[in-house]
């Protein structure tokens, strides 16, 4: 560890921060360093993980800062065995709020600018920010967004007494240091400053971007990660993918090895809660070792199926997906890596022991002590990922995380090219009494024009745990309707306009003629509770399929043509599913009637949805796209404007 005396190295000529001699720095930034009187950069993670436990070293450390004369706890860390757990005291800061973005500068955006929310400019605050860490003991740290091999160089300035936020940012994005890499200048800067919340933003969680061509800085308000260390990184790489023409997906990727040995890579994308992490989970089965597929929620009839030996799964990406164009072959196939070098992975559906073996062994007998969030810890014991900090409400926190090491929960290591893209939509129930917009069948395939306008939407039918809703969102949800999450479901991280982001995503799905499309549902399908087991089934039936083509004469319409086309029928290790599970028009609960009422239901918003990109910025192929679904017009049509891969 470093601990550098501003002053002295000031006087000799040096850069402060261990900084080598040629970084580029922002002169404002420069002139913060150069006026704080302590800066320790960690020259290990683990030096940065005992700065995580305070001055004392533990058992138990407050965060606390000073606001207009009190001190005002902000978090709790607590050394334990196996890693630190972090709480909060207040119930609204163990999840991201949705609306804490705030946008300081000049270029294109469709989010709320800062000037507009706050009624002046940014600039009266940044400096106040600058000037209140140079006021503090600093740690310094850089980091690479994006990740260790394709990441871009940045850096991180926190106050010392929160190097927790710091071990997380870090142990997301990769350990790195100032002499691997270099002299550089920033292409991000993450500042953290968690008293201005109660100084200036009245308690609420706000991060703010402030953009240049060359420079994306993140002032962080807030002491949970989530909408900064993690989503923060996630929008500055949207913003350079912006710029120089690729996506980050907000996707999971998964390596399926069937029993017979064959590989496919399928990438699931969808909306908060459409299944990204139980794509990479293991299929949940019953003591019997039977799957149980559905049960009716009017007759409570179970249906279950039997599947001998199920593919092996390795996970290739858990949430950031990079799609860099630096990795693309052109031979019509996506290929992406992992933008991370740590998972921050929600463990709300852990809620005892045995429930996922290889995540549970990751969590109580790590190679290095992790970072635990609303999690319960006990000094110097075990953190177990199950027992979950309660709300106020005396209720489980429904976001406990923990920031996990890629290496301890797959043995992928490089880019792979991805076979499969489904996405995935929670569906409420649908039945003749109440229909609903659950009528997507266990799984469908789309055309790219199709997948496209899915990923505009990128619909929400259920709450999400890991954020909190605003009350508009929650009131639609309430009553059974959807809440578009936008663009690629990345749009809540990107800071330009949703036109652009539409088009860059139009050009991908486009350019990868050779990747099959797929929508399936969650939760559930017509009348039968399914939770994810559809999705489950139908990765292993893709698995089984790999790169098989499939018959024009195996595929029917969808009686809605936003769902693109259905199986004849769906064969896995030589069982049938029920023809039911893949038009839930035929189920005896649903009928066309109630089928119908749904398919009304989404069109509907789809179409109220799509009218936002109808701008003179949209590709032509994207306006064309969105007057057919305007015009109710048919998936052959759809088809005809993007082929159908096969």
């Amino acid at each position: 560890m470093t601990l550098i005396d501003s002053a002295a190295v000031r006087d000799a000529g040096v850069l402060p921060a261990g900084i080598p001699a040629g970084m580029v720095l922002p002169p404002a930034v420069q002139a913060a360093l150069d006026a704080c009187a302590n800066i320790i950069v960690p020259s290990s993670r683990e030096e940065l993980y005992q700065l995580s436990l305070g001055p004392q070293g533990g058992p138990r450390f407050t965060v606390e800062y000073d606001v207009f004369g009190t001190l005002v706890p902000e978090a709790e860390v607590v050394r334990c065995k196996n890693g630190i757990a972090v709480n909060y005291p207040e119930d609204y800061m163990r999840r991201r709020d949705p609306d804490c973005m705030r946008i300081a500068d000049d270029l294109p955006t469709d989010k709320p600018r800062y000037r507009d929310v706050f009624g002046a400019e940014f600039d009266a605050v940044k400096a106040e920010t600058l000037d209140w860490l140079a006021g503090q003991d600093l740690v310094v740290v850089p980091f690479k967004a994006g990740g260790l091999t394709h990441g871009y160089p940045s850096l991180a300035i926190c106050p010392v007494n929160s190097a927790f936020f710091a071990l997380t940012l870090v142990d997301l994005q990769g350990w790195v240091t100032f002499d691997e890499l270099g002299p550089f200048e920033p292409r991000s800067i993450l500042y953290v400053a968690p008293p201005f919340r109660h100084t200036h933003f009245e308690g609420r969680q706000v991060v703010v971007h402030d953009r240049s061509e060359t420079l994306h800085e993140v002032f962080a308000y807030n002491l949970y990660p989530g909408p900064s260390a993690k989503k923060g990184v996630f929008s500055v790489l949207l913003d350079v993918g912006e710029q120089e023409g690729w996506v980050t997906a907000h996707a999971s990727s998964v390596r399926v090895t069937t029993p017979y040995e064959n590989e496919t890579v399928i990438m699931h994308e969808g909306a908060s809660g459409g299944g990204k992490s139980e794509m990479c989970q293991e299929i949940r089965r019953q003591e019997d070792g039977r799957i149980l597929l559905g049960t009716n929620v009017v007759t409570d009839e179970p249906y279950v199926i039997n599947l001998g030996e199920t593919s092996a799964l390795d996970p290739v990406t858990d949430d950031m997906t990079l799609c860099h164009v630096d990795l693309q072959t052109g031979d019509g196939r996506l290929v992406v890596a992992d933008a991370e070098d740590g998972w921050f992975v929600r463990v709300d559906n852990l809620t005892g022991y045995g429930q996922d073996a290889h995540l549970e062994r990751a969590c109580i007998h790590p190679d290095q002590p992790l970072v635990f969030f609303n999690i319960d810890g006990v000094p110097d014991a075990t953190v177990l990922p199950w027992e979950h900090t309660l709300d106020s409400t005396g209720k489980r926190c429904p976001n406990p995380r923990v920031v996990v090491p890629r290496h301890l929960l797959t043995d992928v290591t490089g880019a792979e090219e991805v076979d499969v893209r489904t996405f995935g939509a929670r569906m409420p129930a649908c039945t003749r009494d109440n229909p609903t917009y659950g009528i997507m069948g266990m799984m469908h395939i789309v055309p790219p024009s199709l997948a496209w306008i899915w990923r505009l939407i990128a619909p929400r039918g259920d709450k999400n745990p890991s954020i909190g809703e605003s009350k508009t969102a929650t009131d639609k949800l309430a009553h059974g309707g959807m809440v578009a999450e936008g663009v690629g479901s990345y749009w809540p991280f990107s800071t330009g306009t949703k036109v652009a982001a539409a088009n860059l995503l139009l050009r991908q799905l486009v350019d990868m003629d050779r990747t099959r499309y797929v929508l399936t549902p969650n939760q559930h399908i017509g009348a039968y509770k399914v939770d994810f087991a559809a999705e489950w089934l139908t990765r292993e039936y893709l698995a089984r399929r790999g790169g098989g083509k499939i018959r024009t004469e195996e595929l029917t319409p969808s009686r809605c043509p936003l769902f693109g086309y259905t199986l004849q029928e769906m064969k896995i290790d030589g069982q049938l599913v029920r023809p039911t599970f893949l038009r839930p028009e035929m189920q005896s609960q649903v009928g066309v009637e109630a089928y119908d009422e749904g398919a009304r239901i989404i069109t509907d918003f789809f179409k109220s949805e799509l009218q936002q990109f109808l701008t003179d910025d949209l590709d032509p192929l994207g306006r064309q796209i969105i007057e057919v679904c305007l015009r109710d017009g048919s998936v052959e049509e759809y088809a005809a404007l993007t082929p159908l891969f096969t």
